[in-house]
């Protein structure tokens, strides 16, 4: 679950600000001996809201993963209330105007908070994104725009899963071009 945060710490020297508003992770959190460079925070990233927000529950009883939008692998009629936070207000009260990496995995609700960040005033130097176009039916992947969006933006892709739902992003400014 958090294997990679502690190898970039461990390999890096670096600190991790965590978010998980998932009840499940957080109990799991909870019971970690965590290095004193890992930060973790029990709310999640919203595109729009800071606060109480209805989340989605699992279809699967022993599923981990909720999500703040509707989509094939959440029940609609299990929803709990969790705490949620935009990027902006994220960044604002941690003080931070610069992210190395960014790893995001939001199950779903990440076109829309990803519209948001690529606006934001923050450089991000790699984004490390999973993409849930899998979990909606649509004519065409959301993840497309959203790759169109990072190129314009100066990022290039330099990763990606066999299945394209894992890409990594780099922004030119790291890039010996």
């Amino acid at each position: 679950m958090i294997s990679f945060d502690l190898a970039c710490i461990k390999n890096h020297n670096c600190k991790i600000f965590a978010f998980d508003p998932t009840p499940k992770s957080i109990e799991w959190i909870n019971r970690q001996k965590l290095p004193e460079k890992f930060h973790f925070h029990n709310y999640g990233i919203s595109a729009t809201t800071t606060g109480i927000v209805n989340f989605y529950l699992p279809q699967n009883p022993k599923g981990i993963s909720g999500s703040l939008v509707v989509h094939d692998a959440v029940d609609k009629g299990r929803t709990i209330n969790v705490l949620m936070k935009t990027f902006d207000d994220i960044t604002s009260e941690l003080k931070h105007n610069h992210i190395d990496v960014l790893k995001m995995d939001i199950e779903g609700a990440e076109y829309e908070v990803l519209e948001k960040i690529i606006e934001s005033p923050i450089t991000i130097d790699q984004l490390l994104i999973e993409f849930h176009d899998r979990n909606f039916d649509l004519p065409e992947y959301k993840s497309k725009r959203i790759v169109q969006q990072f190129s314009k933006k100066g990022y290039f892709i330099f990763g990606a899963s066999d299945t394209y739902e894992e890409v990594s992003f780099i922004h030119r400014t790291k890039l010996e071009i």
